[in-house]
């Protein structure tokens, strides 16, 4: 991981470094400021949000946390006089600190405001990811051609979150449907599969990032921020349990996810494990026709970060490969946040053969991308 000093205070865009491959980002988070967010609602929800607010804590107010709730220090906005800004709200900046010093060719923007904005009663829910949606294309996709980005869906009303879907999946720009790995359910309870189904019929995989309402289902509460970043994994190794388990992405043809900020390097054993559990357990789930580590080699895709790093950097290229879906992991920086992978440092640990397709081919191959000097 790549750290940026919380200390300083000053505003700086990092010297050009110029990426020997195309760079895909699939994770960068923006931020709708407040009063951005309140002049896309309508009434009566503007008013709603002004005078009561939401119901849950955003992400970076959830303790523990860092100082400057997670974030890069150098990534807040220069407020030039005016009222300050929280980092990943300012187009500019992002492409000063990471679209253009590092060649990025196209970013995913993943809005964790959505994690609690899905969570709230249905048509408030759906009124704020509306505008969440909307102040994506008009502040970020509209002047900056190298982004997409993930549709906020009110992921605890399905029959919302499928209208929303089905009102955005028309814009090749936004690649995919967003969840919080904390869903008020398991991933796997009918109350979500026909969310997963709408985004399948449209062809968009399902991203679950980390975080959200319930955000610490399967390991705990922590008492310290180390247990929490640690430990990322965990929650995702939980939920991909479920899912498999719970036999979703047999149930959902063609459906695909994506599993962001859990890591990778938990998977091999997880697999192993599932494999061998299945041989002794199959009356148990008589829907797994086939070993569990052939379905999600087939239906799921991984995010690099948080990468780990061993003593001996060979070993995380070994680990990788042991998971038999190194053509199925993506480079994500986590933009702004402090532990920020700058995809030169973070990959070049890693053997050209598996650094290319990491670095963007992977995620083109996703999203549907075409990228410089490949063929339309």
């Amino acid at each position: 991981m790549t750290t940026t000093d919380s200390a300083t205070a000053t505003t700086r865009a990092p010297a050009r470094r110029r990426a020997r491959t195309p760079i895909v980002d699939a994770d960068i988070h923006p931020v709708v400021t407040a009063d951005r967010l309140a002049a896309a609602l309508p009434e009566p929800w503007r008013r709603r949000l002004h005078r009561f607010g939401l119901r849950g804590a955003p992400p970076p107010a959830v303790y523990p946390r860092v100082r400057h709730g997670g974030m890069r220090r150098d990534a807040h906005p220069d407020a030039a006089g005016g009222p300050a800004r929280p980092p990943g709200s300012d187009l500019d900046l992002m492409r000063s600190q990471l679209l253009d010093p590092y060649d990025v060719v196209a970013g995913v923007l993943i809005p964790m405001q959505g994690h609690t904005a899905g969570a709230e009663e249905p048509a408030f829910a759906a009124a704020l990811c509306r505008a969440f949606n909307d102040v994506l294309v008009t502040d970020w996709l509209d002047p900056e051609p190298r982004l997409r980005a993930s549709i906020c869906i009110p992921h605890e009303s399905p029959a919302e979150a499928v209208a929303e879907i089905e009102r955005r999946a028309d814009d090749p720009r936004f690649v995919q449907v967003l969840f919080p790995s904390g869903t008020f359910l398991p991933w796997s309870d009918p109350k979500y599969r026909p969310i997963y189904a709408a985004a399948a019929a449209h062809g968009l995989p399902v991203a679950i990032h980390l975080g959200g309402t319930e955000g610490h289902r399967g390991d705990g509460w922590p008492s310290f921020y180390l247990e929490q970043h640690a430990w990322y994994g965990n929650a995702v190794a939980v939920a991909l349990t479920g899912l498999v388990a719970g036999g979703v992405l047999d149930a959902v043809p063609d459906l695909q996810f994506v599993l962001v900020e859990g890591g990778v390097s938990w998977l091999p054993s997880l697999l192993w494990g599932l494999d061998d559990a299945w041989e002794l357990c199959r009356d148990d789930v008589p829907w797994l026709t086939r070993p569990p580590s052939e379905i999600v080699r087939e239906r799921v895709w991984f995010t690099t970060q948080p990468i780990d790093e061993p003593p001996v950097p060979a070993h995380l290229a070994t680990t990788w490969e042991q998971t038999g879906m190194t053509d199925r992991i993506l480079f994500s920086s986590d933009y702004p946040h402090w532990d920020f992978d700058d995809p030169i440092t973070a990959l070049r640990v890693l053997p050209a053969a598996l650094r290319r397709p990491l670095a963007a081919a992977n995620a083109a191959r996703l999203y549907g991308l075409t990228l410089p000097g490949s063929e339309e």
